[in-house]
C-alpha cells in the first residue's frame, strides 16, 4: 500500500527536531546559489511540513529559473515576479487564517500593507482629485496581492499547479484538468464575474454547466461531463484543505438520452470474428486481435505489453481505468505460439508489440495505442464489418468489442460472473488475482480464460 502524501518527505529533511525544505541546485548555478537552497518550516509534524512546504518550494524554482535567465525579458521577469507575489500573499493568508489573536492578525496586516506598497512601486503622477497614480501592471499585482493575502479573492486557478503536482493522473486526464480550468476562466471572463474561487457560487456553477456546451462546441454529456468531473475533483481537494466551504460541482451532471439496445456498443458477432480473423491483417494485428479476444485485455494493456510482463504462463497487465495496480491475467493455450514467437531472443524490458512504439513527439498526450486503434479501424472497415448508426458518431463495434465477445463467451460457457470480471478487470467486491502464481483463484480464472474458444475460421458464419 502507497504511503499516505501526509507521509511524503520529498523536498523535506529533519534538522535537528525540526522539517525544513531542501531543493538541490543545478551544478552550473552552484557557483552563485550554492549546492542547496534551504528553509526551515518551523514544525515537528511531517504532515504540516508536507502542507507548508509547496509555497517555500514554487519559491525556491523560481529562484532557480531567474538564475537561469539572468537576461529575461520584462514580460518574463514580472511574470516571475507574480508567482513569487502570489505564492507570498497565499503564505500570509495561511498566517492570517490561523492567527489566535486580534494584535497577530493587525501586525500581519500590517506586513501585507506594506508588501503591497512595495510591489507597487513609486508613484507615476498625481491624479486630477489628488490621487498617486502607478505603473498599471504594478498597481494591479499589488491590489490582488493585497486580496488574496487578506482571504478576501482567490484566483480559480491559484491553487491548481499545487493540485496537479500532489495528483497521479495519465497525461490526458492532466490536460482535461487544465482545459476544465481554462473554460471556467474563460466563461468567467465573457460573464463579467471575477475569476475567483469566492465567484463560483452553486448559483454560477449551475450557470457555468448551462453555457459550458458553447465554450465546449459540443452537447454530448459524455464530454461536458469530463470537464465538469474534472473541476469536481479540484474543488473536492479544495474542500479538503479548507479553501472553499463546499464542493459546487458535486452532483452536477448531464444526462445521457437513453439508448436502445441497437445504439449501445456490442461484441462482434462470429460472423464478424470470422471475417476479421481470417482476414487480410498485419501479423502483428492478427496477434493483437487474438490476445484481445482470448483475454478480454484493453487494447492499450496489449500495445504496451513487454517481455517481462509474460509470468509463469499469465500477462501482468498495465493498470488501466481505475485499477489499482497491475493486473493477471492467464494465457490462453491458443495464445503461446503467439507468445512464444514474439518474445524469443529478447531482452526482459523489450516490447512484444515493437510495430506500435508510441507517440514520437515529445509531450504527446496520446495513449501507445492511438496508431493501432486507427489502423484496426481503417482494416474492420475493409472487410466489410461495420455497424454505424445514424446520428452517432462512433460505430457500436470498435477494438473495445473483442472484450466484450470475450465477456459474452465466458459467460455462455457458465462461467461465474464474479471470476468473468477478476479476469478482465471489472469493479468487483473482495480480493484480485493479485500478481501471485498460484492460488484456487487463479486457477478459477485460468478455467475460465480457456473456456473461451474461438470461431472456427473455415466456417462461412
Amino acid at each position: 500500500m502507497p504511503a499516505p502524501s501526509s507521509a511524503d518527505t520529498k523536498y523535506l529533511e529533519v534538522h535537528g527536531t525540526k522539517w525544513r525544505v531542501v531543493i538541490n541546485v543545478p551544478r552550473r548555478l552552484q557557483g552563485k546559489l550554492g549546492t542547496k537552497l534551504k528553509r526551515a518550516l518551523g514544525t515537528d509534524s511531517l504532515s504540516e511540513a508536507n502542507r507548508l512546504k509547496w509555497d517555500v518550494v514554487a519559491e525556491f524554482k523560481a529562484l532557480i529559473q531567474k538564475a537561469q535567465n539572468p537576461a529575461m525579458s520584462k514580460d518574463a521577469a514580472i511574470a516571475l515576479a507574480r508567482v513569487k507575489a502570489m505564492e507570498e500573499a497565499r503564505r500570509l493568508s495561511r498566517q492570517r487564517l490561523f492567527a489566535l489573536t486580534t494584535e497577530e492578525r493587525q501586525r500581519i496586516d500590517d506586513r501585507i500593507e506594506d508588501r503591497a506598497e512595495h510591489l507597487a512601486g513609486e508613484p507615476t503622477g498625481v491624479g486630477d482629485m489628488g490621487i498617486a497614480e502607478y505603473e498599471p501592471e504594478r498597481d494591479a499585482l499589488a491590489m490582488q496581492f493585497m486580496a488574496i493575502a487578506k482571504n478576501t479573492e482567490t484566483p480559480i486557478d491559484f491553487h491548481h499547479d499545487k493540485y496537479m503536482s500532489m495528483t497521479s493522473v495519465k497525461a490526458r486526464t492532466a490536460a482535461d484538468d487544465n482545459r476544465a480550468i481554462k473554460h471556467l476562466k474563460a466563461w468567467c471572463e465573457a460573464k463579467g464575474l471575477p475569476a475567483t474561487l469566492q465567484s463560483i457560487t452553486k448559483r454560477a456553477a449551475v450557470r457555468f454547466c448551462d453555457d459550458l456546451h458553447e465554450l465546449v462546441g459540443t452537447r454530448d454529456p459524455a464530454t461536458l461531463n469530463k470537464y465538469v468531473s474534472r473541476l469536481s475533483v479540484y474543488w473536492a481537494w479544495l474542500e479538503g484543505r479548507h479553501e472553499v466551504e463546499f464542493n459546487v460541482w458535486r452532483g452536477r451532471r448531464f444526462k445521457k438520452p437513453m439508448q436502445t439496445t441497437d445504439q449501445k456498443e456490442r461484441p462482434f458477432t462470429d460472423k464478424e470474428m470470422v471475417a476479421l480473423l481470417a482476414g487480410p491483417a498485419s501479423q502483428a494485428m492478427h496477434d493483437a486481435m487474438r490476445v484481445a479476444a482470448l483475454s478480454g485485455a484493453r487494447l492499450d494493456a496489449i500495445v504496451c505489453l513487454r517481455v517481462k510482463d509474460i509470468q509463469n504462463n499469465n500477462f501482468v497487465f498495465k493498470p488501466q481505468k481505475k485499477e489499482p495496480g497491475p493486473r493477471l491475467c492467464p494465457i490462453h493455450p491458443d495464445l503461446v505460439e503467439i507468445i512464444s514467437r514474439r518474445s524469443e531472443g529478447k531482452q526482459e524490458d523489450d516490447d512484444i508489440f515493437p510495430e506500435w512504439p508510441g507517440p514520437k513527439k515529445e509531450g504527446s498526450l496520446r495513449e501507445r495505442s492511438f496508431k493501432t486503434s486507427n489502423q484496426f479501424t481503417e482494416y474492420r472497415r475493409r472487410v466489410g464489418v461495420d455497424d454505424q448508426k445514424e446520428g452517432k458518431r462512433r460505430s457500436s463495434i470498435n477494438f473495445h468489442s473483442f472484450r466484450r465477445w470475450f465477456a459474452t463467451k465466458a459467460e455462455q460457457a457458465d462461467q461465474p460472473e464474479h471470476i468473468i470480471a477478476t479476469v478482465i478487470g471489472h469493479k468487483r467486491n473482495g480480493i484480485t488475482l493479485g500478481v501471485y502464481s498460484g492460488g484456487p483463484l487463479l486457477e478459477q480464472a485460468r478455467r475460465c480464460v480457456e473456456a473461451v474458444k474461438l470461431p472456427d475460421l473455415t466456417s462461412p458464419g
